[in-house]
C-alpha cells in the first residue's frame, strides 16, 4: 500500500467515525429535546419517554432538522403550548450541544 492509499485509507476511517458521531449526537438531542417537550406538554415518566422515541423516530421522515421541528411545532400547537419558532429552534440547538459534550465525556 503506498503513502497515498493509507492516507486516503484515514480519511475513509475519519469521515465514517465523524458520521456516526453527527448520528448519535443527533439521536440523543432528539430524545433531549423529547424529554423538554414533553414536560413542556405534561408528560412524565413512560408516557415522557415514549413521547421522546417519537420525536426520535420522526427525525427518520426527511434528512435535516425539519420533520422532528414540524412534529413538535404541531404537538405545541395542538396543546397550545406557547413556544415561539425561536424558542424551539434556540432549544434545539442548546441540546444539540449538550448532546454533543455528553458523547465526548
Amino acid at each position: 500500500m503506498s503513502t497515498f492509499d493509507k492516507r486516503e485509507d484515514g480519511f475513509e476511517k475519519k469521515f465514517v467515525h465523524d458520521e456516526e458521531l453527527r448520528f448519535k449526537a443527533n439521536a440523543r438531542r432528539n430524545k433531549l429535546l423529547g424529554l423538554w417537550a414533553a414536560g413542556l406538554l405534561g408528560k412524565s415518566g413512560a408516557e415522557a419517554d415514549a413521547y421522546a422515541q417519537d420525536v426520535i423516530a420522526s427525525d427518520f421522515k426527511a434528512a435535516g432538522d425539519q420533520d422532528v421541528f414540524d412534529k413538535i411545532r404541531a404537538d405545541f400547537n395542538a396543546a397550545g403550548v406557547e413556544q415561539s419558532d425561536h424558542q424551539l429552534r434556540r432549544t434545539m440547538d442548546e441540546l444539540m450541544d449538550e448532546a454533543i459534550r455528553q458523547l465526548q465525556s
